[in-house]
């Protein structure tokens, strides 16, 4: 009887084992900030967009289309192929558009789609641009304006999914839970419609 009992706690322990290793499969290439503690990020008081989103939203009316909402919330599950998809995008529009400051201020801000130099904001709207093309819903990316910690306005990409709300920076090739980042955050734009946007509440909360 003892024999019995001790090979079925045998299989237990192993049903244990790969039922935790099933469940860490799907994270296998993400980053270890992922497979800890999740924040989702609070839509806080509805804001006026920046001045020069409203420019670029003239220029590319389409990128600014409001879209119906299918599912409630918004957030979309982290697959391998779309954590393969914000690598690949990530990473080439990083290396496909050269840096090049705004020394202009406000009135040097153009937010161009794949333009052959540029800065923040246009790496940003161009990763927007390639995810939606890709058939990525527009209510789960997100551009977002935060500030640096050397005090410089930055434009970045979320990516809203159940595994935690990702960024998509020109200034890191990493893509990062955006409780990670060490940014303050500003605004962001609405899932329901990209002419919206919001401030953003505590990142604890």
């Amino acid at each position: 009887m003892r024999g019995v009992v001790k090979v079925l706690a045998v299989a237990a322990a192993i049903f244990t084992i790969g039922l935790q290793h099933g469940a860490k499969a799907g994270f296998v290439g993400t980053p270890m900030a992922l497979r800890g503690a999740i924040q989702y990020i609070k839509f806080d008081a509805p804001t006026l967009p920046p001045m020069a989103f409203t420019i670029f939203c003239l220029k590319y009316s389409q990128e600014c289309k409001p879209r119906r909402m299918v599912f409630r919330g918004g957030r979309l599950k982290l697959t391998a192929e779309r954590w393969a998809d914000l690598k690949e995008v990530n990473h080439s529009v990083n290396a496909g558009i050269r840096p090049q400051a705004n020394l202009e201020g406000l009135a040097g801000e153009k937010w161009l789609l794949h333009p052959a130099s540029g800065d923040c904001n246009d790496y940003a709207v161009t990763k927007r641009h390639e995810l939606i093309a890709r058939g990525w819903p527009a209510r789960a990316v997100l551009l977002s304006e935060v500030v640096t910690n050397w005090g410089e306005h930055h434009l970045v990409v979320v990516v809203r999914t159940f595994s935690g709300e990702l960024v998509l920076d020109n200034l890191s090739q990493n893509i990062m839970p955006w409780s990670r980042k060490p940014y303050r955050w500003v605004r962001i734009q609405m899932p329901k419609n990209p002419n919206y946007w919001a401030s953003l509440g505590d990142r604890n909360a």
